[in-house]
């Protein structure tokens, strides 16, 4: 409980909103308390009207006014349901618009580089599971919580009028299924969907294992056991989920109990109380009927509350988001930055190592000048794609400092893409048109613009001879064409966004050794005027760079021009000679 507080001191997502539209959540609370109340009512006037119809009145006027009543409540039942349905779904269709907006500009600023930690699986789960439940921590908690304590002290004040003894009595009755049974079912449920979300994540991670190398469990000839084991992840699952809906049955039970014990303690108030007149003991079935349909108000106190551990994950996660996204822009509005137009890139006594392990890189210092073509090599987990998150600024070194003309890299995040921009090893093509896909680099090019930049990587005469030229659609993933001309349409994608940083992240390594040359050969032409940084497994196309550093235990082990490291280096000489004769990667 204390957590649960604590958390809605904090919240700047849900609970905020509650002042904000307080009007409409005053009005939800009403039509909900009216939609209990009108099916109270109608037990109330029917049990009345049973009873004194059974008295034969002498003139159907006298229970003229029961019948007409009865009619306004049955009628006004499902009215005030229907448009507190209605009030509710538009506060959280309301809300949750602001929250998606909200939502979207935190994953904007956090995903601005290829290596952004908010571009895996957290952030679709942000988008398609958080807010979902946050929709349903309105419906089905926060309001059906609200309702039903409101109709809780309600019946207590109205028996109250006539008896504060039995409204006491049914204040400590009912205070079971509103107060205990809830308090019960959190502490309960809570460590099982705990359990749950546990089992439930390793099942995610087994099936995508099991899907994606499914080839290699039917091979191996271990396909039951590939069975089993996801077998007793559902078995787990399975398991938690029967424990909670037998303990739901048991309080559901509990709570039909209570309220059968409230309706005998009201038979016993009303007999006391209207017993001893011959009109006035027609109200004794009317007060008894009219705690029932108090029972589904009452009870969703305990279904809502239970659920609350399944709704506190997704807005913890997005305070988190947001907290963060608040941090990281004050401290970058809180240093002054210039322009880049000449930049000069350092590594000063750079230390990094993934959550205090063991370092990855160690000691690095490295200067790359302003035009110059860097290349990085080294085996796999050596470092290469480490040096690029520091460099992006998606990760944080733990100690030295990363600078582009003396500025910190930390306070250029702002500006980042117009500094740098990268090319990868798959660069995504939409299903759109040649001129769409290309703007990706800069929405405010002209067709004239596009054409230049078609020419540079030698792609002009393809689009030209397409009868549908820039509006040729490129088809998902871009399959209408071949591996070297999607490099070639990212890369015009680079040329459009004018960074004087290009950073290569093994671009070619999926193409065939002559159309990777061809293609390096068009991407060093094209940016002979930026810093390139090239992360390389081969040395195909080595002689497009005027420096080279080798990554090897945590450090540089060595640099220089491949000239120089020809003479001076017999192990790239012979890396050299091994590449250019088998193609085999370092």
């Amino acid at each position: 409980m204390h957590k649960m507080f604590e958390l809605i001191k904090k919240d700047t997502w849900v609970f905020p909103y509650l002042k904000s539209y307080k009007k409409l959540l005053v009005l939800i609370i009403f039509l909900g308390f009216m939609t209990t109340f009108s099916g109270a009512a109608l037990m109330f006037t029917s049990g009345f009207l049973i009873s004194r119809s059974a008295q034969i009145p002498e003139n159907i006027l006298m229970v003229y006014v029961p019948i007409v009543l009865t009619r306004a409540f049955g009628i006004g039942r499902p009215s005030f349901r229907y448009a507190e349905r209605l009030v509710s779904h538009n506060w959280v269709l309301k809300i949750v618009s602001v929250f998606r907006r909200r939502l979207y500009e935190l994953v904007e600023t956090g995903t601005k580089s290829v290596y952004a930690k908010s571009q895996t699986g957290e952030v679709l789960n942000v988008l398609d599971n958080d807010l979902f439940k946050i929709e349903n921590f309105y419906l089905r908690t926060l309001f059906p919580t609200v309702i039903g304590l409101v109709v809780y002290v309600l019946i207590a004040i109205g028996v109250g009028v006539f008896n504060w003894g039995f409204a006491l009595a049914i204040l400590l009755v009912l205070g079971m299924t509103t107060i205990v049974a809830p308090m019960v079912t959190l502490a309960v449920n809570g460590a099982r969907d705990f359990k749950q979300q546990q089992l439930e994540g390793q099942l995610y991670t087994d099936l995508t294992d099991s899907v994606m190398g499914l080839q290699d469990w039917v091979l191996a000839g271990r396909t039951q056991e590939l069975f089993d084991r996801q077998q007793n992840d559902f078995d787990g699952i399975n398991k938690i989920k029967s424990k909670q809906a037998h303990f739901n049955w048991w309080r559901d039970m509990f709570s039909a109990l209570v309220i059968g014990a409230a309706a005998v303690i009201l038979l016993i108030f009303a007999t006391r109380q209207f017993g001893d007149d011959n009109f006035a003991v027609n109200w004794i079935a009317a007060f008894v009927l009219a705690i029932f349909p108090a029972e589904d108000a009452l009870t969703s106190i305990s279904t809502g509350i239970g659920e609350w551990p399944r709704y506190q994950d997704s807005i913890e996660r997005l305070n988190n988001m947001a907290a963060e996204s608040k941090n990281e822009g004050q401290q970058t509005s809180d240093q002054s930055t210039e322009e880049i137009k000449n930049p000069e890139i350092k590594f000063n006594q750079v230390n990094f190592g993934y959550n205090d392990s063991r370092l990855v890189l160690e000691n690095l210092n490295l200067t790359i000048k302003n035009g110059e073509k860097l290349a990085i090599l080294g085996q796999s987990g050596a470092g290469k794609t480490t040096l690029l998150k520091l460099l992006l600024g998606d990760e944080q070194p733990n100690s030295g400092a990363i600078t582009i003309n003396n500025q910190s890299i930390n306070t250029l995040q702002q500006q980042r893409s117009s500094i740098i921009s990268v090319l990868d090893q798959q660069p995504h093509l939409f299903a759109s048109s040649v001129a769409n896909n290309l703007r990706l680099g800069n929405l405010a090019a002209t067709d004239e613009e596009l054409w230049h930049v078609l020419k540079q990587v030698a792609l002009s005469d393809l689009v030209g001879s397409l009868p549908e030229g820039l509006e040729t659609p490129m088809t998902e993933m871009g399959n209408r064409f071949s591996g070297g001309e999607q490099q070639r349409f990212a890369l015009a994608r680079v040329l459009l966004q004018d960074t004087p940083i290009v950073v290569l992240d093994e671009p070619t390594v999926a193409l065939d050794p002559i159309t990777e040359l061809n293609v390096l050969k068009t991407i060093f032409d094209a940016l002979s005027d930026r810093t390139i940084i090239w992360v390389t497994h081969h040395l195909t196309g080595i002689e497009f760079v005027n420096d080279v550093i080798f990554i090897e235990n945590k450090r540089i082990s060595m640099q220089g021009a491949p000239e120089q490291l020809m003479t001076t280096e017999p192990r790239f000489k012979k890396l050299l000679q091994m590449d250019h004769g088998s193609l085999t990667d370092i």
